[in-house]
């Protein structure tokens, strides 16, 4: 490494910080680098140390403050060539740091939260300052002590938040989400569990477990929120058979229990596409932190019936004392719900239309499902296998033969009984069959 001798008296070398000169190494010199350059401190102290210039000179020279010298001279004298290392520019004192018990409860907050089994981030960390101690910090703030204390685990890379097309209902009832979802008991049963969600507020409407859900457990539990709740303006679910039949059957399907109560009530129903599931997103999110949450609990449900009060004590947690990042000013569920006037169904006529075609058995009947339910139809024997047009509108049905185009039959169907006779009596006239005598 190749080495300079920089002199800094009048007569051998210019004083310019710049400038490199060669010479003997004497009481003024400083052996430095090639690869760097004298600096404005080490060139003050030795003209007023070693040089010793007054320090208004040396303050002309160089545009420097006096105070300034005075305090490099003084530090050199103390510390010699440390004194010419980069220094710390942070403040003595900074009245605006977040004091240590504000960290402590930050980091004690963290952990309650998530032994609990409940969203820990940061935007609920402040809420939970904000209102339960009356402690307002960043949520920056939050992050930079808790990644401090090894509490934040790296996420994976995720998909954008402004590349999805949100939506939210308007008014509390203007939609109810719902779906289904499977958790596993202690014992190893795997037991379903059915939600209703309100769009607007995030409100948990109704969480039931089932051992099973059918179509008839989705028609009851839409009957009790309604009781409790009023009647919402529609309802946005997946194609599940316990939502909707219409794509059953080729695009043929009758409408189920479910299908026919919304009719019924004027209650528009909305489904997503299939391999579509954000747009049920809400009520899918909803089911993840339900089973974060479950999974948290010491006591694992054993039956159906531990569940559910394990999903009643969920529910007033996440309705009453969660704060929802997604509602303004990261309100409760609860709260949103009761902000604003409910929305209601608007009223629809909307008959159901149904085709199909049938062959009448050897017992003279065909089949016609309703709500789910099968009914069996009398055409009569006389007309076995023979080729029909089934046309229903809700209860109105004509049966026509499909070559003739005779009108076999139409009837309102009598949803307390399965079988739709005729009307006319079977087989031959009642009675005891007269005997007759071979032998007169």
């Amino acid at each position: 490494m190749t080495v300079w001798s920089v002199r800094t008296s009048r007569t051998d070398v210019s004083r310019h910080p710049g400038h490199r000169g060669v010479g003997r190494c004497g009481r003024s010199s400083w052996w430095v680098s090639d690869t760097s350059l004298v600096s404005k401190a080490r060139l003050v102290i030795t003209a007023v140390v070693f040089e010793e210039r007054s320090v208004g000179e040396v303050s002309a020279e160089y545009g420097v403050s006096r105070s300034w010298i005075y305090e490099l001279v003084a530090r050199y004298s103390v510390e010699g060539d440390t004194a010419f290392e980069a220094r710390s520019k942070r403040p003595l004192t900074s009245p605006n740091a977040t004091s240590p018990a504000t960290v402590e409860l930050i980091i004690e907050t963290r952990r309650r939260l998530a032994v609990a089994g409940l969203d820990a981030g940061m935007a609920t960390i402040r809420w939970h300052l904000q209102h339960h101690h009356q402690i307002i910090v960043s949520e920056s703030t939050i992050h930079r002590h808790l990644r401090a204390a090894g509490l934040v685990e790296p996420a994976p890379k995720k998909r954008p938040r402004n590349s999805y097309i949100r939506f939210q209902a308007d008014l509390p009832n203007e939609c109810w989400q719902s779906d289904m979802t499977h958790y596993r008991l202690a014992d190893g049963v795997d037991v379903e569990v059915l939600t209703w969600l309100d769009d607007h507020s995030r409100m948990a409407l109704s969480i039931t477990a089932h051992a099973r859900v059918t179509g008839q457990i989705v028609v009851d539990t839409f009957t009790d929120t309604v009781v409790e709740q009023g009647i919402p303006y529609s309802t946005l679910t997946d194609n599940g058979l316990i939502y909707t039949t219409r794509f059953s059957g080729g695009g043929n399907g009758g409408r189920n229990g479910f299908e026919t109560l919304l009719v019924r009530m004027g209650v528009i129903q909305k489904n997503s596409r299939p391999h579509h599931p954000t747009t049920c997103g809400k009520v899918e999110r909803f089911q993840q932190t339900l089973k974060n949450w479950l999974r948290a609990q010491p006591d694992q449900p054993t039956t159906v019936a531990n569940l559910q009060r394990l999903l009643d004590v969920f529910a007033d947690e996440y309705n009453h004392r969660r704060p929802h990042r997604s509602l303004e000013h990261r309100s409760t569920p609860a709260v949103a719900y009761l902000a604003r006037l409910k929305a209601g169904p608007t009223g629809r006529d909307d008959p159901h239309w149904r085709v199909r075609r049938d062959r009448v058995d050897i017992g003279g009947k065909i089949t016609l499902r309703h709500q789910g339910r099968m009914f069996k139809i009398g055409i009569g024997r006389p007309h076995a296998r023979t080729r029909v047009i089934c046309l229903a509108k809700d209860l109105d049905i004509r049966i026509i033969d499909a070559v003739t185009g005779e009108i076999l039959r139409t009837l309102t169907l009598d949803t307390t009984r399965t079988y739709q006779p005729t009307g006319k009596p079977e087989g031959g006239p009642k009675g005891p069959r007269k005997r007759t005598n071979p032998n007169p």
